[in-house]
């Protein structure tokens, strides 16, 4: 690092990098070793405690003076193109092509970069994915209509929430209580249309499976306050989301009569690829990856969904989500050494598909009203052996394939 950079300088980077880091969705562990990574490349004495809801810095100067920063946050989204610009700026400042001055513009640049896709595709993106998960719980055609339709509008209560305080903070309640009345409603003309599993399907942007399981590796990693910071928030997702559909199916019994429900022909085998390939495309767009890195994690979702199916048949759901996730941390950290980019990229995107968020939210309900939504023997044991499966699988993963970047 050239010494002409004053200690000044090195901080206020370090400072904005790790507050850019956690803005665009970087677990603790990760986090931590990347701004040590970049403070010993700038000859900066630091340590850092990151969680997902602080951001402390400890740094010391030439005259071994402590400077210390703390900041209070909120829990981030994922970006992951800003991830991404973000470590092809890091990369730049250490093969000397950027100065520090030219990284801190770059970083405020990508900071306040706005969403690279419309609010259209958004939209789409967000109803999508809503029919794309009743696709893969193999359900009816109509289930996979109506959900899409219901996504539709948990977006446009996403976009409402953006302008308004209030909406914000009553968000996932408030969303899984205005599917809950329309599914109901929809029930009473539509017999066909399971909607303990519609309603599901329509917030399951919200379902904190990717947070869970994220905690669980902090927790592995010996990050114990942020493990447990993001496990607790998941779970009070988890309660807010149920309590706001149970209260809007009791309202919707009270106004309207519902059918019997008639079940339709379930889809056929073949649909649960379709749905990979639409939910992944969605993710895509709702995690805001570039274009180009868009087919490499959408890739990354096949492989964790293959892989899990095929070694399911043989080892039961538990070792088969194992199998998926250490293929799909194979493939990530092969990305990353090839394309020389963070293998968050695609790790996170393939996740999502591999995730039990959806079972814990049914094991919640059948613990509760005592009644199924979809008959799934063990739910309970086996949500979690997925879960500590899915963990045990990245771990394995980076053991056998390196990752070249520590994002």
């Amino acid at each position: 690092m050239p010494k002409a950079a004053t200690f000044k300088q090195k901080r206020r980077f370090i400072i904005g990098l790790g507050k850019a880091l956690h803005k665009f969705g970087t677990n603790s562990f990760r986090s931590e070793a990347h701004l040590q990574h970049v403070a010993d490349f700038l000859e900066l004495r630091a340590w850092f405690i990151i969680t997902p809801t602080s951001l402390t810095f400890v740094f010391l100067d030439d005259d071994d003076q402590e400077h210390n920063f703390l900041v209070r946050v909120k829990p981030s989204e994922l970006d992951l193109g800003s991830l991404a610009r973000t470590d092809e700026l890091v990369d730049e400042l250490i093969s000397g092509k950027r100065t520090l001055d030219e990284s801190i513009e770059r970083l405020d640049e990508i900071a306040n970069k706005p969403n690279p896709y419309g609010r259209l595709s958004t939209l789409i993106a967000f109803g999508a994915s809503s029919g794309a998960f009743a696709m893969l719980m193999h359900t009816s055609w109509n289930d996979v209509i109506w959900s899409t339709i219901l996504g539709l509008v948990v977006a446009i209560l996403i976009f409402w929430s953006e302008r308004s305080k209030r909406v914000t903070e009553m968000l996932e309640p408030l969303s899984a209580l205005v599917c809950a009345l329309a599914a109901s409603g929809i029930a009473s003309f539509d017999a066909h249309v399971n909607v303990p599993l519609v309603v599901l399907s329509s917030i399951i942007v919200f379902i904190p499976g990717l947070s869970l399981t994220l905690g669980l590796s902090e927790l592995s990693a010996r990050h114990l306050l942020s493990g447990t910071a993001r496990i607790m928030d998941a779970i009070m997702t988890l309660f807010k989301l149920y309590f706001g559909a149970f209260l809007g199916m009791s309202i919707g019994g009270l106004i309207w009569q519902p059918l019997t429900f008639v079940a339709s022909t379930p889809l056929a085998s073949w649909t649960a690829w379709l749905a990979v390939f639409i939910l992944s495309t969605t993710l895509a767009v709702l995690f805001r990856l570039r274009k180009k890195d868009a087919p490499w994690a959408i890739l990354g979702g096949f492989v964790a969904f293959g892989t899990s199916l095929w070694a399911s048949a043989y080892l039961g759901y538990a070792l088969g989500a194992f199998a998926g996730a250490f293929a799909l941390g194979v493939y990530s950290n092969l990305f990353s050494r090839v394309m020389n980019l963070p293998s968050s990229i695609v790790l996170l995107l393939g996740l999502v598909v591999l995730v039990p968020g959806s079972k814990v939210f049914i094991g919640l309900n059948t613990a509760i009203s005592g009644k199924e939504m979809l008959h799934v023997p063990d739910i309970g044991s086996q949500t979690f052996l997925i879960f500590m499966s899915l963990v045990a699988g990245l771990i394995f993963s980076n053991v056998a394939v390196r990752s070249r970047k520590s994002l």
